[in-house]
């Protein structure tokens, strides 16, 4: 038989079977459509912000900047010199720094969603040497106390020129008035939060320098001076600075973006991988059904000259127009996706940029690639079973198996689940990176074995869920002895289930412990009764720590803890460093030394001194962000803990190297005297921080709720990713059990033809489906809370030191499981109680 009637052969089954073709093609749609709109998405955002790349440092030669993070900036004396510098026309020194813009009433920030809110120096355009902005309505800040403000920064504050409003400097003291001369333009911030506000450059160097230092200088060539070459002199000349020029400036600035949104992509596509893992097992799945179902179909045509190889790519034929046509679809939907994701992140305020949606060559190739593949691959197991077995053997029987036995499958299973078990064992007996991957590793062989082993698995498990059955009688006699009878089938179905429902677990564990954690870290770890909090991003405000001590009675302590950076060797250490004393207000467990702080001295953690070997007295050399050299004496050793970081460092330290216009707290503790009215005292408090607006007064339990509710955030976006693989799971079941209806078209109308009625059909497949939807759920809440705990042991050196197992979670789940599974049979179940009992007994 030639390759062309077997080609129509391949086609002409495809359009025979148009419900069997919507199911599998859906599958590998919803799999390539997250890969697609996660390529889409980040793609659009990258050309939104090199639009606005575009226009940064235009009409700059050169520019020279701090080479290191967390830097005072570029001295004075230096930009003097640059002046003076052979070749150099002009310089143009920038200062810039964070800024809270207030509402022109002054009691509300304004919410920028996440998106940068910064204030900047405003040069004239006869000392500037990058190109000036294009005003659209008033004119630049002139002297101290006028601004300018970006239209999209404007537009949200609804402000206009002439109009008078606040701004709070966090680094300084409270909000000062200023008013709005002018509005400008400012490229691809229009519609992203984005907040630009301009300052004369006396005062920005008052507001965001130590009067010292410079954030960087622009520099502009003599005419006849090659830009080049003069960068190429002064980067010699000053090997401890960055010395670019304005191409590499914004090279700088897009590759820092293209970190960013490489995290936001690898973290899309992850879930997209796991929405298409549990794709590839439906599609596996449909297709070892299918090729079942079409035994004597295949049989017949090797009957009549069809060979083994022709049968075998028939099949796969099938599979490669399903793949591309699902991959389209799935591109398409993708693009759809990556449209309503940034619709979504724009409704909610998120300060993203936007821009006309980005579809590059790269995302089509991989969407169409990745769902053919899978596709492809999926059916090539099931079509070379089809292609083994022989004519006669498949003619006779009308339910012939193709498959091999699970003996070998469930031995196979069973090694990779002793091996997987442990591996996330030991695994979880240390903590760090190491230990995550070995319980990585271990997770990866226990998902495998759950697969190898799920059909001898779900034989007794679903034997004795047959007792959910029995108030049914027969009907679910019959229902339990259907899903316990192909168990190969059971298992595929329910995998897809278990795989969404073990991650669904494991994070709801994950979220529940590090609740669980903060919440016993602030009743043990905070003695303090009140705990001054601000945005995530911003802090609290120097000023308001000042203003706390000057003005509320009954005070005993307020200690602002902030955070600054290090450099041991390669690896970086994040420090705490508390402008007052720390034990009256966190309970330090000191094991060695003392926890007075001195000027060089610095506590450590348990941990970090096993790690480096340092001992109390030792003299540990580290570096700061900026290459620093500091010599540092350890004046003790802490129990870990999560408030106080791997270090602690006198606050001398921190402003020697903090530059002025990021220092803040990351939040400040307030101890009261002893028999203070802590009510009055909350009230005082609330009147002494009104004036910074974005501070918020908080008692234990509103700071351990105000934790909790970022996790709950972060936790709502995850489960929001993974209910694509969970409604995928559930299109799986609807489609095993529409052909489950088809493979037993005699079988139903049989029933039919004895006296069973519709509705004991329809209810014979809800609770076979039930049955497999809790199969699948028990597995994989089993597993998840399994490797849930093993990589929270991982954690405990990140502070979540607590194991929670939200079992009420847990029990809703599965429940919810149940519901699905009959809400996922009911277009089966109608389907099979439509069956005509003579025309089923008379099909052969």
């Amino acid at each position: 038989m030639s390759a062309s009637p077997m080609r129509k052969v391949a086609l002409r089954n495809l359009a025979a079977h148009k419900v069997r073709l919507a199911l599998t093609l859906l599958s590998v749609v919803l799999g390539t459509a997250f890969i697609s709109g996660s390529f889409v998405f980040t793609d659009t955002l990258q050309r939104t912000f090199d639009g606005i790349f575009e226009g940064q440092a235009q009409g700059v030669d050169v520019r020279v900047s701090p080479k290191g993070a967390q830097s005072l900036g570029l001295p004075t004396n230096i930009v003097d010199a640059l002046g003076k510098a052979p070749g150099v026309a002009r310089v143009a020194p920038a200062m810039n720094g964070p800024v809270v813009l207030l509402e022109p009433d002054g009691r509300k920030a304004v919410q920028t969603g996440g998106a940068p809110s910064f204030g900047l120096s405003y040069l004239p355009p006869d000392q500037a040497v990058e190109t000036a902005d294009k005003y659209v309505a008033g004119k630049p800040p002139s002297v101290p106390g006028e601004i300018a403000l970006n239209s999209g920064g404007a537009t949200k504050a609804g402000l206009h020129v002439g109009d008078k409003t606040k701004v709070l400097i966090p680094s300084r003291g409270e909000p000062f008035e200023v008013t709005l001369t002018g509005i400008y333009d400012m490229p691809g911030t229009a519609g992203g939060g984005v907040v630009a506000v301009q300052f004369t450059q006396e005062q920005a160097r008052k507001l965001f320098t130590d009067g010292s230092h410079v954030a960087y200088a622009d520099l502009r060539a003599q005419p006849g001076v090659n830009a080049d070459e003069l960068r190429d002199t002064l980067a010699a000349q000053l090997p401890n600075y960055k010395v670019q020029n304005a191409e590499q400036v914004r090279d700088d600035m897009q590759k820092q973006i293209s970190d960013a949104l490489t995290f936001i992509n690898y973290f899309l596509l992850a879930f997209g991988s796991i929405a298409l893992i549990v794709g590839t097992f439906i599609i596996y799945n449909t297709f070892s059904m299918i090729v079942a179902q079409r035994l004597r179909e295949l049989a017949l045509l090797r009957a009549i000259g069809a060979s083994r190889q022709q049968v075998g790519r028939s099949v796969v034929s099938e599979a490669v127009v399903i793949g591309l046509i699902g991959s389209a679809l799935g591109l398409a939907a993708g693009i759809g996706l990556a449209y309503g994701l940034s619709a979504m992140l724009n409704a909610f305020d998120v300060g993203l940029p936007t821009g006309s949606l980005t579809v590059l060559p790269r995302t089509a190739i991989v969407a169409i690639a990745v769902g053919l593949i899978v596709t492809v691959a999926s059916a090539y197991a099931p079509a070379r079973r089809a292609a083994k077995v022989p004519p006669v053997e498949a003619m006779r029987s009308e339910f012939a198996s193709i498959g091999d036995s699970l003996r070998l499958r469930t031995i196979a299973g069973t090694v990779l689940a002793v091996i997987g078990g442990a591996l996330v064992f030991f695994g979880a007996r240390e903590s760090g990176k190491t230990a995550a991957s070995i319980v990585g590793i271990g997770a990866l062989a226990l998902i495998l074995a759950v697969l190898l082993a799920a059909p001898a698995l779900s034989r007794p498990i679903v034997g004795a869920l047959g007792v959910l059955t029995r108030p049914f009688g027969p009907i679910g006699q019959m229902a339990r002895n259907n899903a316990v009878r192909n168990p190969r089938r059971t298992a595929a179905t329910a995998f897809a289930l278990t795989l969404g429902l073990m991650l669904v677990s494991a994070i709801g564990i994950l979220g529940a412990s590090a609740k669980t954690s903060v919440s016993v870290l602030i009743d043990k770890g905070v003695t303090a009764e009140y705990v001054l909090a601000g945005p995530q991003m911003i802090g609290v405000p120097i000023g308001a720590v000042d203003a706390v001590r000057a003005q509320v009675p009954g005070v005993a302590d307020a200690t602002g803890v902030r955070a600054v950076g290090f450099k041991f060797k390669d690896e970086t250490i994040g420090a705490t460093s508390p402008d007052g004393p720390l034990s009256p207000v966190i309970d330090v467990k000191m094991t060695q030394g003392s926890a007075t702080l001195g000027e060089g001295k610095t506590l450590v953690s348990e941990t970090a001194a096993a790690d480096h070997g340092w001992k109390v007295g030792d003299k540990v050399g580290i570096t700061s962000l900026d290459n620093r050299p500091l010599e540092l004496t350890v004046g003790g050793i802490y129990t870990d803990s999560a408030l106080m970081g791997a270090m602690v460092v006198d606050p001398g330290i921190y402003d020697d190297l903090m530059p002025q216009s990021l220092r803040t707290n990351v939040f400040v503790l307030v101890k009261a005297r002893p028999g203070a009215d802590l009510t009055a005292m909350r009230t005082n408090l609330e009147k002494a921080t009104e004036p910074f607006v974005i501070v918020q007064v908080q008692d234990h339990e509103q700071f351990k709720g105000a934790q909790g509710a970022q996790i709950n955030t972060l936790l709502a976006i995850l489960y929001g990713l993974l209910a694509l693989a969970v409604v995928i799971a559930v299109l799986g079941i609807i489609n095993t059990l529409a052909l489950s209806v088809v493979e037993r078209r005699r079988e139903i109308g049989m029933l039919r033809a004895v006296g069973t009625q519709r509705a004991q059909v329809r209810r014979t497949i809800y609770l076979e489906s039930m049955l497999i939807a809790v199969f699948g759920a028990i597995v994989g809440l089993v597993l998840g809370v399994a490797l849930g705990v093993g990589f929270l042991r991982t954690l405990r050196d990140l502070g979540i030191d607590q194991i929670t197992i939200p079992w009420t979670q847990l029990v809703i789940v599965l429940i919810a499981s149940a519901i699905v599974g009959v809400l996922a049979a009911v277009w089966p179940g109608v389907r099979a109680a439509r069956t005509p009992p003579l025309a089923a007994i008379a099909d052969l």
